[in-house]
């Protein structure tokens, strides 16, 4: 089955789920759920079906592109069920150095950042996808098929861990016991999406946690958090939940004197400024250790 076969059948599935999920939310309103807002979940909805339009000329892009370095492979590794679970598994890890520096760079912020973007968390939310990360994205997975994994194999392994994170953006189901343990979970992809000091930028992984345990970047989950960004949008207009970082990040670039200044907001993690400001590895660290 094709990329684009697994998302056909994909989109029913969506739809009825987030009824099923915002019917059941409902009823439990008075337990602190949140539940659907419609102008949120129209927001979401909207970036979706943006992500998909806008996907279009950079994924072929990209596919060319791949199909370049596999010309160039450094090893025929085949299409066996060995190079299919290998592909998964280097494809997750491709995805975690994808995710991870999405929120440790600024300028690739600009262009995640309108995932994390809604005060709610339902399985509309995993709907809001970026515009603009079809365009820097696709570098981070060039080394697969230098490695020998042909880049029809690469878009289906992506499309799963696609799929796969869809189920993950709720509140209604808890810990998954041992499973926590390997597998992104609900309860791990609400740390990343809250605001919360202790948790930002945290749990990157896609289909695996394996690799936030291995790299730092792992955090449990607590108390509940506080979802969104840290200055929250009041727009649910989706050009404005596209850009608006993108403005913020050039405004800044303009505004500074100094070459090495305007690379820092480039390049260094947002929350950086010249001669100060502060970025989540100072916020945790000041959560973590409140009495020092």
């Amino acid at each position: 089955m094709t990329s684009a076969e697994l998302i056909v059948f994909a989109i029913p599935a969506f739809l009825l789920t987030m009824v099923l999920e915002a019917w059941w939310l409902h009823r439990r309103s008075r337990a602190g759920h949140l539940g659907y807002e419609p102008k949120d979940t129209a927001a979401s909805l909207a970036m979706g079906v943006g992500n998909l339009l806008a996907s279009l000329p950079p994924k072929a892009l990209a596919f060319t592109f791949f199909l370049w370095l596999y010309e160039h492979r450094l090893f025929d590794v085949g299409t066996g069920p060995l190079a299919w679970a290998a592909v998964f598994v280097l494809e997750d890890l491709c995805y975690y150095a994808f995710h991870r520096a999405h929120h440790e760079v600024r300028f690739l912020w600009a262009a995640h950042v309108n995932h994390h973007s809604s005060q709610r968390y339902n399985l509309s939310t995993a709907l809001r996808q970026s515009w603009t990360t079809p365009l820097t994205g696709p570098i981070f997975w060039a080394p697969l098929p230098l490695l020998g994994f042909h880049p029809g194999m690469i878009l289906v392994a992506q499309t799963i861990s696609l799929l796969y994170q869809y189920w993950i953006h709720t509140e209604t189901i808890g810990s998954l016991g041992p499973l926590e343990a390997v597998l992104n979970t609900p309860s791990h992809h609400r740390v990343h999406h809250g605001s919360d000091d202790l948790y930002l930028d945290r749990n990157h992984g896609g289909i695996l946690i394996v690799w936030d345990r291995l790299f730092g970047s792992f955090q449990a989950e607590g108390a509940t958090p506080r979802y969104g960004i840290r200055k929250n949008l009041t727009s649910h207009n989706p050009f404005v939940i596209a850009f608006h970082e993108w403005a913020a990040l050039f405004r800044d670039v303009a505004r500074a004197e100094r070459w090495r200044d305007r690379l820092g907001y480039l390049l260094m993690p947002p929350g950086w400024a010249p001669g100060g400001g502060e970025t989540s590895r100072d916020l945790r660290a000041r959560a973590a250790h409140p009495a020092e």
